[in-house]
């Protein structure tokens, strides 16, 4: 047995009766030395001892240009941490190499919207098998979340009148939605045809459906006991009306505010202008969007350009 076998089969016995971890976890630290022992070997280290910072960096590169995971390299980092530990309290190394070395940072996954047809078969849909009153106001809302780019606890606070204590209201007349958002800070922001339309329907029926003591009658949205709506709620009855229209994609509402954003930002290309209709403080928060818009323009051209299309011989 040469320098580096003996030194993890000593670090793996160490973890596993003096630590006591499990065998898998302790078969999986073994996996990590032995590819930590081809590096070195590759490298010409005679022992795991001599690896330094300046080998680990260089390795880490070359995991992440092979298409290991952010996720993935953190893991295996992780162990041999552990086994420089280790090593120093064994007195064979004088400081961890890894210290101060952290894997890649993971890609913040996209913002998940729907396409423009799933995003209408949504708003347009009119189940036959649900109360007129739950329709008009789920209708409504979906409109309106999908109008102007509203976040939830926005759609919730929004009140049916414009008073001193209400959150938001909607002018109606004008086409316009007043609402608080986050850092309470106040904005307006247009609301489309379809959506003033579905508000109004809405509107017309609202009462009929309150009990004669509804506990809040200021609130736009309420449930069937009066009280203003929570956010789960709407978060169920999204879901559940994404179920019915046949949408496969499960629904929220933060879905159809990514959805406006990434749709007004395809046709108008204005981010600055997306920006403020959202609310967003600081505009590199936006411009996750740009790389949806990205995406639809990819799909756009291999669909379309004559280049991109396979040709089959």
């Amino acid at each position: 047995m040469n320098d580096t076998q003996d030194l993890v089969a000593r670090y793996l016995s160490h973890v596993r009766f003096e630590k006591r971890l499990s065998d898998r976890t302790v078969a999986l630290y073994g996996e990590d030395l032995n590819k930590l022992s081809d590096l070195a070997g590759q490298t010409g280290l005679a022992t795991l001892a001599l690896i330094d910072t300046p080998h680990l960096r260089r390795w880490m590169a070359q995991m992440h240009a092979g298409g290991r995971s952010p996720r993935g390299i953190a893991l295996i980092l992780s162990g041999w941490r552990g086994f420089f530990n280790w090593l120093g309290k064994e007195g064979l190394i004088q400081a961890n190499p890894l210290s101060g070395l952290r894997a890649p940072k993971a890609a913040k996954p996209l913002p998940k919207a729907l396409n423009v047809d799933d995003a209408v078969q949504l708003a347009q849909h009119r189940p036959t098998d649900t109360d007129p009153w739950l329709q008009a106001r789920d209708s409504a809302m979906v409109e309106l979340l999908y109008s102007s780019g509203l976040r939830v606890g926005e759609l919730i606070g929004l009140d049916v009148q414009a008073s001193p204590h209400a959150k938001g209201w909607i002018d109606l007349s004008a086409g316009e939605a007043h609402v608080l958002g986050k850092g309470s800070k106040r904005r307006s922001v247009p609301v489309g045809k379809q959506a003033l339309s579905s508000l109004q329907a809405w509107l017309t029926v609202r009462a009929s459906g309150l009990p004669t003591h509804a506990v809040d009658q200021a609130a736009m949205f309420v449930g069937q006991r009066g009280t203003r709506l929570s956010a789960q709620s709407v978060w169920q009855r999204l879901r559940l009306r994404g179920l019915q229209a046949g949408i496969a994609t499960p629904v929220h509402p933060h879905m159809l505010r990514h959805s406006f954003a990434s749709h007004v930002l395809q046709s108008s290309g204005d981010l600055r202008g997306v920006q403020e209709l959202l609310g967003h403080a600081n505009i590199s928060t936006t411009q996750v969007y740009t790389r949806l818009d990205y995406q639809h323009l990819a799909k756009t051209y291999d669909a379309a350009h004559p280049r991109a299309r396979k040709k089959t011989i």
